[in-house]
């Protein structure tokens, strides 16, 4: 019986660890899409167009 009880609570702090891992990863997502979004913004308003730009650079690696 201690053996499960040990395994159970093994399983069960594994699991802590984990979302806890995983709330913290996604909270570095979120910033690092606003860091994304930050500037493409900046870009935006000094009238670079990322889709045109985009689509020339697809353009360009077919061409390739």
């Amino acid at each position: 019986m201690a053996q499960k009880d040990e395994q159970i609570g093994f399983h069960k702090g594994s699991l802590t660890t984990l979302v806890k891992e995983r709330q913290e990863f996604l909270k570095m997502i979120n910033l690092i899409d606003q860091l994304i979004q930050a500037h493409m913004k900046s870009l935006k308003d000094l009238g670079v167009d990322l889709q045109k730009e985009s689509k020339k650079s697809k353009l360009d690696d077919k061409l390739k």
